[in-house]
């Protein structure tokens, strides 16, 4: 992959912008595809988080849970669903309004794509509940 200086500072704004959203979860996504199709990570990173996450006009809470919804109305996101979960959480969402905008999508989506959704945050709220339980006090 030829890189260059421009292609650098995006990415790098990517990259921070991805930290910032989804911490470890979102970095655990991009190593996963590091020996697979190290490329595409180096584009997850640019496009999404470089180019549309940092523009300005919406703040991360309203994308965050835009993506959470339309990733819940898909139905078949389970993976992406989880890390976009905890992104909305780390920005400033709480666990009810995470749940309420998953329900709210049966609406739009249906049922079974909001059960998908609930399955999902109901993992990843179990998930931080068994990390936080672990941590010393």
């Amino acid at each position: 992959m030829h890189e260059t200086t421009e292609t650098s500072a995006r990415y790098q704004r990517g990259w921070d912008k991805l930290r910032e959203i989804d911490g470890a979860a979102g970095e655990r996504v991009v190593a996963a595809l590091s020996d697979i199709a190290p490329d595409f990570a180096h584009y997850l990173v640019e496009f999404p988080f470089g180019d549309i996450y940092a523009r300005p006009g919406l703040d991360l809470k309203a994308r965050e849970i835009g993506v959470v919804a339309a990733l819940t109305a898909l139905g078949n996101a389970a993976p992406q669903l989880k890390v976009h979960i905890h992104g909305a959480l780390n920005v400033g969402w709480t666990r009810t309004e995470v749940v309420e905008m998953i329900m709210q999508m049966a609406v739009y989506a249906g049922f079974p794509a909001a059960l998908n959704g609930l399955f999902a945050a109901k993992e990843v709220f179990a998930e931080l509940d068994a990390e936080a339980s672990t941590k010393p006090q």
